[in-house]
C-alpha cells in the first residue's frame, strides 16, 4: 500500500518509495510496478501525475483526479509556484548555505537555466577510512529548486563536487561502492520532504510534509543527524 500524504475530492499526494517509477517508460523496461497503477488501483480512481520525481528519489509526489486540475498544478509548477524542498546527504562537509546558478542542457542539446538554494543542517564524520582519507565526512542538507529540469539537483550537487550520496549517474562512484559494501545501501540519499501550493480549486495554501523512508532514516541515525 502507497502511503497517502493528502488526499481530497481533486489531488492527492503520496509519500513515493525509492526505486519506483512514476508511470511506464521505455527507458525501465525492468520495472513491474508504477506508482501511476498503484494508487489508481489503491484508490479505485483515475488519476494523473502533476509533476515527476526521478526513480531512485523517494518522496511527495501530487496526483490530481481530473483533467482540469492536473493542468492548473502542472501551470503552477511551470510557473515556478509551487515552493520545493528536499532532503539529501551529500559527501564531504558542504558550506552553510549557497546558491547554485547553472544552466542545464537537455538530451536534445537545448540549454535551460536552473537554479537550486540550499543550506547545511548537519555534518557528520564517521571513524571509517576512505581512500587516503582516515575518515569519511558527510553532509545532511535542504535544497529548495526553483527550477524544475531533469536531475537537476544530482546535476547541481555534482557540479559543485558534494555528489549526493546513491547517485550513479551522476555521483561518486567510489562512495556508492563504499556505501554498498559497508552498509549494503544502493538507495539514492535524495528525498522530496515539502510542498506548499495554492489549491487549485479553493484558492486555500497548502502545505504537506513526508518523512523520510526507512531506508535514508537509517543512514540518518548511523549519522546521527537525528
Amino acid at each position: 500500500m502507497l502511503d497517502i500524504i493528502y488526499q481530497d475530492e481533486y489531488l492527492i499526494a503520496i509519500n513515493k518509495p525509492h526505486g519506483l517509477l512514476v508511470h511506464r517508460t521505455a527507458m525501465a523496461s525492468d520495472a513491474k510496478e508504477f506508482a501511476l497503477q498503484l494508487l489508481r488501483d489503491q484508490v479505485g480512481r483515475k488519476v494523473s501525475p502533476v509533476h515527476r520525481l526521478d526513480r531512485k528519489t523517494g518522496g511527495l509526489l501530487l496526483f490530481a483526479f481530473d483533467k482540469e486540475n492536473e493542468i492548473a498544478m502542472q501551470k503552477q509548477f511551470m510557473e515556478g509556484q509551487v515552493k520545493k524542498k528536499y532532503l539529501a546527504v551529500l559527501r564531504g562537509y558542504a558550506p552553510d548555505s549557497m546558491d547554485i546558478d547553472y544552466p542545464l542542457m537537455k538530451d536534445n542539446g537545448v540549454i535551460q537555466g536552473a537554479f537550486t538554494s540550499f543550506v547545511t543542517l548537519k555534518r557528520a564524520e564517521l571513524d571509517i577510512p576512505f581512500g587516503k582519507h582516515l575518515t569519511s565526512r558527510y553532509s545532511l542538507v535542504e535544497a529548495s529548486p526553483t527550477t524544475g529540469r531533469m536531475h537537476q539537483l544530482r546535476k547541481h550537487f555534482a557540479h559543485i563536487f558534494y555528489p549526493i550520496i546513491g547517485d550513479r549517474k551522476h555521483g561518486c562512484n567510489k562512495q556508492n561502492k563504499f556505501f554498498k559494501e559497508q552498509w549494503e545501501m544502493t538507495t539514492m540519499l535524495l528525498h522530496a520532504s515539502e510542498l506548499n501550493f495554492v489549491h487549485p480549486v479553493s484558492g486555500m495554501p497548502i502545505a504537506l510534509k513526508a518523512a523520510v523512508q526507512p531506508e535514508f532514516g537509517a543512514v540518518l541515525e548511523m549519522m546521527k543527524f537525528v
